[in-house]
């Protein structure tokens, strides 16, 4: 039946975007790029209406689910064109003044005017691309909104809006309202064997124990269940010791670093039945194997998408600043979401260029910061391929000498009797904004703390190597291999 819908829509779609290209080729002419920019600024506004407003409710219908997803991709990207064009106005018109400025031949005015005419005729093209895109969106969202209306309307405290950027989940609007609907449905009283199962799916830094953090916080699920218990798929049979004396609904939150048996496994669940009616079980983990645990259809979270990771890195790297005031900004803020989509669109990454570029907003210093990230990224590329951030989850070391202008490594921090906890600790941010923070010898270097439950800290420990490393030689004693960013 889903298949038989998938096909239908699909048919739809692509009928309603053929009457759309075919209307907007016919009228190309007589429509200026003004107003199609104006056009696209305004249904942005109504997209982001109902994507907001969407999330202040409890959404239980899939296909209302995946109407929000779509229509909060075409927002994104509608985004993304539309401080493209913002950008390359003012760069046309800076060309022109300096032209005019400099009384240039007319030949070399004419070849302006060619070149911003060439410019116009893409960003026209570009522009109308998310234009019909978010025209097919809203347009598909008629009887969305009036069943949004029927949805509850979820409580909130006075001023937990989305008042800051930073402390607030961004995007996952389709995933959160699936992750609800999930823990908010009631269970089959007579199922004895319908313990529902979600499993939550996603590489490393893609916010997988954030989106379950802000789902369990919610005030209907806390009400639901008075007990959540947080569980280490590594020590899973451990609780059939210790949970003789537990009873009634519970939520059970289960973090798997690896793989677990599947007899292991039936005997958890079991137990976990045995424990109350009505609870459940929310998995946690990178691996996708684990997913044949679920009872429900798993969550799977991606990196987030080009125009999502470019939205959010300006919305941090700005703050309550409009970036239009500050168009060379913008153009490195496009170039840093370039090296962080090479970093494999890290979060933790996106977070912290921010916080450091936020306290600063100098074009040079901007400059300066972005090919920092250049060639730390270029260098542990060249060691041997491997991301940084997957060298780090591998308990690899990477290397960070551009960011601290000395020989440095740093490692994924773990309990060790070697480190001292008198040793002196330093964050990113401040080692990139200012070199000299860092300490003599080895330092605990935390990259980034989050503001939002569960208010993971990402600590690594840094060792110094000016004592092994000579000029021209890498880091870590590989002989490097030039990788293009």
């Amino acid at each position: 039946m889903e298949v038989a819908k998938s096909v239908v829509a699909s048919e739809l779609v692509s009928r309603f975007i053929s009457f759309l290209m075919n209307k907007y080729q016919s009228s190309s002419h007589a429509q200026s790029e003004e107003k199609v920019l104006e056009s696209l600024q305004h249904l942005l506004m109504r997209a982001c209406t109902i994507v907001e407003e969407a999330d202040t409710r409890y959404i239980t219908n899939s296909g209302m689910m995946m109407q929000l997803k779509t229509l909060s991709e075409a927002m994104y990207r509608g985004y993304s064109v539309l401080d493209n064009s913002r950008y390359q106005t003012l760069q046309d018109g800076a060309r022109i003044d300096k032209v005019s400025s400099n009384n240039s031949s007319s030949s070399s005015l004419y070849l302006a005017k060619r070149s911003r005419t060439t410019t116009d005729k893409g960003t026209h093209l570009e522009s109308h691309s998310p234009l019909e895109s978010l025209e097919i969106a809203i347009a598909d969202m008629v009887e969305f909104v009036v069943l949004l209306g029927g949805c509850e309307r979820m409580s909130r405290r006075p001023y937990d809006v989305y008042l800051y950027t930073d402390n607030f989940m961004f995007s996952r609007h389709a995933e959160k309202q699936k992750l609800l609907s999930f823990l908010l449905q009631h269970n089959d009283p007579h199922g004895d064997h319908a313990l529902p199962v979600l499993p939550v799916i996603g590489g490393p830094t893609t916010g997988k124990k954030t989106l379950v953090a802000h789902v369990c916080g919610d005030e209907r699920v806390r009400s639901q269940f008075p007990f959540v218990l947080h569980l280490d798929g590594d020590n899973l049979m451990s609780i059939l010791d210790h949970g003789r004396t537990m009873e009634g609904m519970m939520l059970a939150v289960i973090e798997f670093a690896s793989d677990v048996g599947d007899d292991d496994w039936k005997k958890f669940h079991s137990f976990f039945i045995r424990i109350g009616r009505g609870s459940k079980i929310i998995i946690i983990s990178k691996l996708k194997i684990l997913g044949r645990f679920g009872s429900v259809k798993p969550i799977f979270l991606t990196v987030l998408s080009n125009d999502e990771l470019r939205y959010l890195f300006k919305a941090l790297a700005f703050g309550n600043i409009d970036p239009a005031e500050h168009p060379r900004l913008v153009q490195v803020a496009d170039e840093f979401v370039k090296v962080l989509n090479n970093m494999q669109g890290s979060l933790i990454a996106a977070n912290s260029y921010a916080d450091v570029l936020r306290k600063n907003l100098n074009v040079r210093f901007w400059r300066c910061t972005l090919d920092k990230a250049i060639r730390f990224l270029k260098r542990n590329l060249s060691i041997d391929g491997v991301q940084p951030s997957t060298r780090l989850a591998q308990g690899h070391q990477v290397d960070i000498t551009d960011f601290a202008l000395h020989p440095l490594s740093m490692t994924r921090y773990t309990i060790n009797v070697s480190i001292k906890e008198e040793s002196p600790s330093v964050t990113l941010g401040g080692l990139i904004a200012d070199p000299s923070v860092r300490p003599e010898g080895d330092f605990i270097l935390t990259s980034w703390e989050s503001r939002l439950p569960p208010h993971k800290s990402f600590v690594y420990f840094a060792t110094s190597h000016a004592h092994d490393t000579c000029e021209g030689s890498a880091l870590l004693g590989r002989k490097r291999r030039g990788v293009p960013i």
